[in-house]
């Protein structure tokens, strides 16, 4: 099985050097396969492949009070385990967003879709007569609901998706954070035009607050409507003043 490795800063000992840490057969994480000394004081750590499917690595709790140890086994051991969950932390990422990912795609096209048709019914008002309004704002309120409803299914696959990579940065760190496009990009797909927020934007707000991409939908709709309720008002204006105009002959 194709094995997988990450490098992380060597412990010294007291003299200054790099320690050489003894092999510790009871404490080694079942994946666990050898170090060997990387570049710039780094130690490069092996593994058989993780598939995310296994348990989250821990350090053993035995180590702490394990006598028979130096001070730079119990290291080595902690730092083999913080590798471990690095390595394990991209591994369920791979496994859990890859399908979400595929099953996201279609969504955001269709919420693409959906924007480009709102400003393109809304666009052809300045090519509609006067008798055919009602008809175009009819055809922009279904324009409108289809937005909405785009936009809701995305920020729900985006959610899950953005707490995928949360789960895998709070495992892990930001610095051993595995970039979502990364994983996308393994399996064939482009996302770097997606809108996918941090998980705070979808959890930490008001019940009433729309998630990102509905409150994008939101904007324009209201934007459109306050430039149609000027139109209106500028129009109904205008006819008042033709009502009230006198013949001085």
């Amino acid at each position: 099985m194709t094995g997988s490795t990450i490098a992380l800063a060597r412990h010294l000992d007291s003299s200054g050097l790099p320690s050489q840490t003894p092999p510790t057969p009871t404490y080694d994480h079942p994946n666990f396969l050898r170090t060997e000394p990387g570049a710039h004081g780094s130690t490069i750590f092996h593994f058989t492949r993780f598939t995310g499917s296994e348990p989250e690595p821990q350090t053993p709790l035995g180590l702490y009070d394990d006598k028979g140890l130096t001070y730079d086994q119990q290291v080595g051991i902690r730092q083999q385990y913080e590798a471990a969950r690095v390595l394990w932390s991209h591994a369920r990422l791979r496994r859990d967003a890859a399908p979400a990912l595929r099953s996201a795609a279609p969504l955001w096209m269709a919420w693409r879709a959906a924007e480009t048709q709102l400003s393109s019914v809304f666009a052809a008002f300045w090519e509609t007569d006067d008798n055919r309004w009602r008809a175009q704002l009819l055809r922009l309120v279904d324009a409108e609901n289809a937005a909405r409803t785009a936009a809701e299914a995305w920020d729900e696959i985006a959610c899950y998706l953005a707490q995928l990579v949360d789960e895998q940065v709070t495992v892990a760190g930001y610095d051993e954070a595995l970039p979502l496009e990364t994983v996308a990009a393994d399996i064939g797909l482009d996302i770097t035009d997606w809108h996918i927020d941090a998980l705070s934007a979808y959890t930490h707000r008001m019940s009433s607050a729309p998630t990102p991409v509905r409150r994008r939908a939101d904007q324009q709709i209201e934007a459109q409507r306050k430039q149609l309720a000027q139109v209106d008002q500028m129009h109904s204006t205008s006819g008042r003043r033709s009502d009230t105009t006198t013949n001085c002959d």
